[in-house]
C-alpha cells in the first residue's frame, strides 16, 4: 500500500503565483497516477487542508515545516517521504511511486 499525501490550503502559496490551488493538484496528482499505474488500487490518496484544526497528530510535522516556511505547499509526500513542494513536477511523484512499487 502507497500512502500519497498532499498538504495544502485553499489560500495560494505566496511563492506559487499562476500555479493551480493546493486542491486542484490533488485532484491533478490523483487522475495523473491513476492513468500512469496499473496497480493505483494499491494508492491511498488523502487531502490535508493544514489549517484545519482536527488534523491527526500523524501529520503535525509536516504540517508545522509549511507553517514555518520551511516548505511550499502544496507538499507531496509519499509514503512518509517528501516528493515535492510548490509547483508540483509529476515526474518526481512518478518516481517516488514507482521506487514504491519495485
Amino acid at each position: 500500500m502507497i500512502q500519497l499525501i498532499v498538504y495544502g490550503a485553499e489560500q495560494l502559496c505566496a511563492s506559487c503565483v499562476n500555479a493551480p490551488s493546493s486542491k486542484e493538484t490533488f485532484d491533478w496528482l490523483q487522475a495523473a497516477v491513476d492513468r500512469k499505474f496499473i496497480d493505483a488500487n494499491q494508492i491511498v490518496y488523502t487531502y490535508i487542508d493544514i489549517f484545519n484544526e482536527e488534523n491527526a497528530e500523524e501529520h503535525q510535522h509536516w504540517i508545522e515545516q509549511i507553517k514555518r516556511d520551511e516548505l511550499f505547499y502544496p507538499a507531496v509526500v509519499v509514503n512518509d517521504t517528501l516528493v515535492d513542494e510548490g509547483v508540483i513536477r509529476i515526474q518526481k511523484v512518478y518516481q517516488a511511486i514507482q521506487e514504491q512499487l519495485n
